[in-house]
């Protein structure tokens, strides 16, 4: 929770900091895009390594790369060192993400739906809390102490990484001894399995809605002349409704299925996105927002708990790790695409696209594979 902190509220400051700064959107989408470029290359190697070694030493090593990129901006207010900060800060937290889904993941599998649902509890409030305290630190204090004050969510991260060391070494040796030498094996193994290569699609597809939500709406607020607080309200309450959805989800979960809640939520991002460029009313903004975080918030756990259940035995991280990789390529492929174009076409064709995206995913998602698919 608090490395997300860093993560959403890192992703804000480096946008609206490279705004300030007077570049363009394609240079603020290049920026935006690097949170992801080594994320995308390296997660399935860093899934792999995590089976091999265990998640202890991920775990600190990707706190402390948060760290070092929230600290960065702090010292020195430069492009050279926001594109540091953004590498830094979106492959320790993959690190630490790979880690942390792992070791909820080896858990019975109602008891693993549990944990994530818990995790994604956790990810919610700081993605509510991250652009919220970067909006207003940038405000009030300007973007160098914004940056400053987002260090302290990974400081706090080690401390108590610290304080259960002795925990998390036990709990390492046990998924030590119980995994297996793993032989040498391709990543396209894991695609050729449907139920997984479907969870994989689904999930690439959502994490682009939530990511391009992110991405567009500064640049979207910047032009319609809002100011950081009010944009990091607009995408606070987003993150507000995906905590939300998630107190209430297990109820949900037991009256409707996994697959009809994807569909849904397809559909009604679908809808938001069609509308949210034909205002320019904050309160309007927000609800729609809201709307939004609502869809997607619903049905992330339900899918981390399918990917491990369909994923081939002594290869979940690996398999959390191209999940990783399929997400990250899309944050680094939209950024860029919508930055270079909305330089060109203006930002309500970028809602318009990702609506279109949407539409497509729920139509080849009609059919989804039963529910009591057995694990291969």
């Amino acid at each position: 929770m608090m490395n997300h902190v860093a993560l959403t509220g890192g992703r804000i400051t480096v946008s609206l900091t490279a705004l300030q700064m007077g570049l363009s959107t394609f240079k603020v989408g290049t920026l935006v895009a690097v949170f992801a470029v080594l994320p995308m290359l390296f997660s399935v190697r860093a899934g792999r390594w995590v089976d091999r070694v265990g998640v202890q030493r991920p775990l600190v090593i990707g706190t402390a790369l948060v760290a070092v990129g929230t600290a960065l901006p702090f010292i020195s207010q430069t492009q050279a060192a926001l594109l540091i900060a953004s590498c830094s800060i979106g492959i320790g937290f993959m690190l630490h993400q790979v880690a942390t889904q792992d070791l909820l993941g080896h858990a019975e599998p109602t008891q693993r739906l549990r944990n994530f649902s818990l995790m994604s509890l956790a990810l919610a409030g700081s993605g509510f809390s991250g652009p919220l305290i970067a909006g207003l630190a940038i405000d009030h204090l300007g973007t160098r102490l914004a940056f400053g004050l987002l260090t302290l969510g990974p400081l706090l991260s080690a401390g108590g990484l610290y304080l259960l060391r002795r925990q998390l070494a036990a709990i390492n040796s046990q998924l030590l001894a119980g995994a297996k030498e793993a032989e040498r094996r391709r990543v396209t193994e894991l695609l050729a399995v449907p139920a997984l290569r479907r969870i994989l699609m689904v999930n690439t597809i959502l994490s682009g809605a939530w990511d391009t939500h992110l991405f567009v709406v500064p640049i979207f607020g910047v032009a319609i002349g809002l100011s950081a607080t009010t944009i990091g309200i607009i995408l606070a309450s987003f993150a507000a409704a995906t905590f939300v959805i998630r107190l209430v989800l297990p109820l949900i979960q037991r009256r409707v299925r996994s697959w009809t809640l994807v569909r849904a939520a397809m559909a009604t991002a679908a809808v938001d996105f069609m509308l949210y460029p034909l205002f320019s009313d904050v309160s309007v903004l927000i609800v729609l927002s809201f709307i939004l975080g609502l869809a997607l918030g619903c049905c992330q756990p339900s899918m981390l708990a399918l990917l491990h259940q369909h994923s081939p035995p002594g290869r979940a991280a690996e398999a959390v790790g191209l999940r990783m990789a399929l997400i990250n390529g899309s944050q680094v492929s939209l950024p860029l695409t919508f930055g270079a174009l909305g330089s060109v076409i203006g930002v309500a064709p970028l809602f318009w696209a990702y609506s279109v995206a949407l539409m497509a995913g729920g139509w080849a998602n009609r059919n989804p594979p039963l529910e009591t698919d057995a694990k291969p």
